[in-house]
């Protein structure tokens, strides 16, 4: 039987042919993690030990499926975000780390504030209500998705971390949720499809042939068409000093910064990522 640390190096080895060098090697210790419940630390320090045959079998049918670009979290399962170990699907788009930013930033303007109620656009696996729903404590949080399927996975997300989200399956671009009363929201959040259609050729297999279309794409003709819909809910739903927050594509910055100042809010600001994109906006409903 191999050892763990032959096991990772030969997943790693393996997964050369499809991902660079340092994303294989990430993904061989995740999978070795994920498959013998080991912390990362705890691989390394468990390098020498051999692995179970059962183990080293799933292995090998784990590998097969990442070869064939499959993404990681979809073949495990599971996504961490935040600190938190979340079911995926394809039914759901996997967590980024640019969301988590996005939610880093709502936690540091709201945190502290009283009687919050929160609205997620788009939520997808619950990633960001339930991680705003543990931290700041609102008194209610909704989450809102087209995709029954993903709101099954939100669900399940939730129930986990005992996370009281409610969700709602709606379009919002054809409705409006009666279940959202008017001036009652204080974060208005989403992560809507922004990708453009002629897009498409330059995003990578193992995106493009196994997320849901329905969470990236977005007509070329009108890019900014869910942040003008989100942006008219939110005159509607935002109590006065709410605030509305984006995941954005870094194209359309400021376009957006100048729609959303057309509809009335206010201090609407880009903010970069941590690789310098404009990957956020936030603005605020002043009433």
């Amino acid at each position: 039987m191999p050892t763990v640390r032959q096991l990772t190096t030969a997943l790693a080895a393996a997964l050369h042919a499809v991902y660079p060098a340092p994303e294989a090697d990430s993904i061989a210790g995740l999978v070795v993690e994920h498959l013998l419940q080991l912390s990362p630390l705890q691989r390394r320090m468990q390098a020498a030990e051999e692995v179970p045959e059962e183990v080293a079998a799933q292995a090998t049918r784990v590998q097969e499926r990442l070869l064939l670009h499959e993404p990681v979290q979809y073949v495990l399962g599971v996504a961490h975000f935040a600190g938190l170990e979340l079911e995926v699907t394809p039914a759901t788009l996997i967590p980024r780390p640019e969301t988590e930013e996005l939610v880093a930033l709502i936690i540091a303007e709201q945190q502290g504030r009283a009687e919050l109620a929160i609205v997620d656009i788009g939520t997808g696996s619950g990633c960001i209500p339930i991680v705003l729903q543990q931290t700041l404590r609102p008194k209610r949080t909704v989450g809102l998705d087209i995709s029954a399927a993903a709101l099954e996975v939100a669900r399940r997300n939730a129930a986990r971390y005992q996370s009281p989200v409610e969700f709602i399956h709606t379009d919002i671009l054809t409705q409006e949720p009666v279940e959202i009363t008017a001036g009652s929201v204080a974060v208005l959040v989403s992560n809507p499809p922004y990708v453009l259609e002629n897009e498409r050729p330059l995003m990578r297999p193992n995106v493009l042939n196994f997320e849901p279309a329905t969470a990236l794409f977005v007509p070329n003709h009108d890019p900014l068409l869910f942040y003008r819909r989100i942006g008219e809910l939110g005159r509607r739903w935002l109590r006065p000093g709410g605030g509305l927050y984006f995941e954005i594509n870094e194209q359309y910055a400021a376009e957006l910064v100048a729609l959303l100042q057309s509809q009335g809010y206010t201090t609407v600001e880009p903010r970069q990522d941590i690789f310098g994109k404009d990957r956020m906006v936030r603005a605020t409903w002043i009433g």
